[in-house]
Parts: structure tokens; C-alpha cells; sequence
């Protein structure tokens, strides 16, 4: 059985989250939430809410033990962009992107 918690709109870029995202694949969830809490980035502590959300769907709509969660995939993805605009040389403008991203944590039971 998968279980997938999904936190979007994030104000963070895809690529900073994917960075340590990429660490949590193939580990076991409580391993992993422990692993977030020393990690001293923003997206680490996105990801904690969002694998903990995960954690808590897997054990009070499907009956899983916390013990026996593994994740399966972390995944970042881009959303949208808010467009901003800072003044520059010569009274000209320059544009800024203030990006986001949908966080996506899907966790499978062990076979053990």
C-alpha cells in the first residue's frame, strides 16, 4: 500500500528542495524524520512537515505500523512564480522570480 501527503505552493526553489530531497529516497520514515530535524535548511524543515503529515496518513486512515514505512519517492516539482520587479541603473527595471514548489513524499510499506 502507498501513502502520499503532498504540501504545495511552497516558497522555496525546486531546485534547493530537490537537494535534500534527494537524500531521504530508500530510507525508513522514522530514520528519515530524524534526519531532517539536524539538517539546517529551510527545505529540510518542509520536508519534515510534509513526511510527517505522510507518517500520520499512513497510521490513522490506513492502519500502518510507523515502523514499517519506507519512503518510496521524494519529489519536488516547480509551481508557479511570483513576478516581481526591483529598480535598477538608470531608471530601469529588472525582473525577479520569486519561485515555488509542490513537495510530494510517497511512502510503502516493508516487506519485513
Amino acid at each position: 500500500m502507498e501513502v502520499t501527503a503532498l504540501t504545495k505552493y511552497s516558497r522555496i526553489s525546486a531546485k534547493k528542495a530537490r537537494e535534500v530531497a534527494r537524500e531521504l529516497r530508500g530510507r525508513p520514515a522514522n530514520e528519515a524524520l530524524e534526519l531532517l530535524r539536524f539538517i539546517p535548511r529551510k527545505a529540510a524543515r518542509l520536508l519534515h512537515k510534509t513526511l510527517h503529515s505522510a507518517v500520520a496518513n499512513a497510521e490513522n486512515n490506513h492502519n500502518l505500523n510507523s515502523d514499517n514505512l519506507i519512503i518510496k519517492d521524494a519529489i519536488v516539482e516547480e509551481g508557479p512564480a511570483f513576478r516581481r520587479y526591483k529598480a535598477a541603473a538608470r531608471g530601469s527595471a529588472k525582473p525577479i522570480r520569486k519561485r515555488t514548489s509542490h513537495l510530494r513524499i510517497t511512502l510503502t510499506e516493508s516487506s519485513n
